[in-house]
């Protein structure tokens, strides 16, 4: 396990088949810490030879999501690059060749097995339990004519690597030292349609692009015998591998989209987490045990970075960590740049006034310091930005309030005439006039004057919301919750 320190170039390589997969992030955070760490590059490659499984607008929130983590690509589709394109549906041309040279070497041939062939062989090697299971060379050594005379024939074939009795299952790692990974069967690596499999683009591009360091998902381990065939035979220097653990649910399980929103990139964007919290949480699962400084930036990670730390259990998604971290990076904000998060966050949602938007600055201050997510700003502040007619006022809120309400609500409408309106003058008045005056506890007090306020038995600090809707507002949310009593 050996720490190369020539500047390394690595890559992200995602297939734009959907909403991107937090997967592609913490790889991306590692490729790029690693590029950073020895002056090298970080590519972003597009991988949409799958022409089937493509959706529209995935390839633009890859790009997005990795500008919001602040994970951006040296090189890429969107910004090019000295090895462009960087699009393996604009390569096609360049792996025709290398395909004809593993034919002309005798490293792969022609199929022409049907689907239905091949399905029909699946199922026999299944139900007899076979130990080695996989294609069984019908098409190898014949001609078109020759295969052509059997049954499950197709028109146009595919080309397969003959994997040789010897082929190398165990290479390097640079996380994980010496890895055995099983025997794998003859590969497409050429569909019928011309486009060429994962396995023979990604050694080919990786090769062209001068990627030195491979850094992937441990589900990768199993195909990297074929891979490393394809280097040795093409006579390719092999990159050093770094196979990442997978990230893992509560339960144990694959994090997966279908199981965990929290697999789905965005999502942490939709939720309202810092970006910064983000890459702080990934940080801390691929160096799972390792928690001497929780909260690090992403230049302190990279100045400390090292492959021995990443730990090869898959570490466990757990969102409690990440909302810890969000919160203490949201109480590091200026209050300025706070509001300025939520206004962003929100903008899709809500236009505020220029009043508003004020107000809400005004605010910011009374729910720093219990905010978790920026999606629960609004929500927390909504009784300040609609107009004192139009406040819903909880019923059970009501239905609580102690017998004294009426009373504390006159008492409240006196203090709120005459004081000075600021919350330190407003709480002073307040306790004086209804806690020392009227003989309630101070846990009791206030609940009809926030009742009256907010519309809700709780809400962020009372006075100063009070001081933030200004006496008139005030008054008309305390007389009208006293004529409804």
């Amino acid at each position: 396990m050996s720490e190369s320190r020539i500047p390394a170039r690595t890559r992200v390589a995602p297939s734009p088949t959907g909403d991107p997969h937090v997967g592609t992030a913490f790889m991306a955070l590692f490729d790029l810490a690693w590029a950073r760490k020895t002056g090298g590059a970080f590519v972003l490659r597009i991988e949409d030879t799958d022409q089937n499984r493509l959706v529209e607008g995935s390839e633009q929130q890859i790009y997005d999501s990795l500008q919001w983590l602040g994970l951006n690509p040296d090189e890429g589709p969107h910004v090019g690059g000295p090895y462009a394109p960087y699009r393996q549906s604009e390569r096609l041309d360049t792996y025709r060749p290398y395909v004809d040279q593993l034919i002309a070497d005798g490293h792969a041939y022609h199929c022409w097995c049907s689907s239905e062939r091949l399905a029909g062989l699946r199922k026999e090697q299944e139900a007899a339990k076979q130990s080695v299971t996989g294609y069984d060379r019908l098409c190898l050594g014949k001609t078109r004519e020759e295969r052509a005379a059997l049954p499950g024939f197709s028109e146009t074939p595919v080309v397969r690597m003959l994997i040789p009795d010897d082929a190398p299952l165990e290479f390097d790692d640079i996380i994980r030292g010496t890895v055995k990974a099983p025997r794998p069967d003859d590969q497409v690596i050429l569909k019928a349609d011309g486009f060429p499999t994962y396995h023979l683009a990604v050694v080919v591009d990786d090769h062209l692009m001068g990627i030195n360091t491979v850094v992937r998902g441990e589900e990768w381990i199993s195909s990297t015998p074929k891979h490393v065939l394809l280097y040795d035979w093409l006579g390719w220097e092999r990159p050093a591998f770094a196979h990442m653990p997978l990230l893992r649910n509560t339960d144990k399980s694959k994090i997966s989209k279908r199981k965990n929103p929290a697999a789905r990139l965005m999502w942490f964007k939709e939720q309202g987490y810092l970006p910064e919290a983000v890459r702080n949480f990934l940080q801390l699962l691929g160096y799972a045990g390792d928690e001497d400084a929780e909260v690090k930036s992403f230049d302190e990670f990279v100045a400390d970075f090292s492959w021995d730390k990443v730990n090869t259990v898959g570490p466990i998604f757990d969102l409690k960590k990440l909302d810890w971290l969000n919160g203490h990076y949201i109480r590091a904000l200026s209050a300025g740049d706070l509001a300025d998060r939520i206004l962003e966050f929100e903008q899709e949602r809500w236009a505020p006034t220029a009043e508003q938007a004020e107000l809400l600055r005004r605010a910011v201050p009374i729910i720093q310091e219990r905010l978790v997510l920026l999606k629960d700003a609004l929500p927390q502040l909504d009784y300040l930005f609609v107009d004192d007619a139009a406040l819903t006022v909880e019923e059970e809120a009501v239905a609580a309030l102690p017998d004294s309400a009426g009373a504390v609500l006159d008492a409240a409408v006196a203090v709120a005439e005459s004081v000075p309106f600021d919350a330190a003058s407003i709480q002073a008045a307040l306790k004086e006039r209804i806690v020392e005056g009227m003989g309630i506890k101070a846990k009791f007090a206030f609940a009809p004057i926030r009742v009256a306020v907010s519309g809700r038995r709780v809400s962020p600090p009372l006075f100063e919301s009070m001081e933030l809707l200004g006496r008139d507002a005030t008054l008309a949310r305390l007389r009208s919750l006293r004529a409804s009593l």
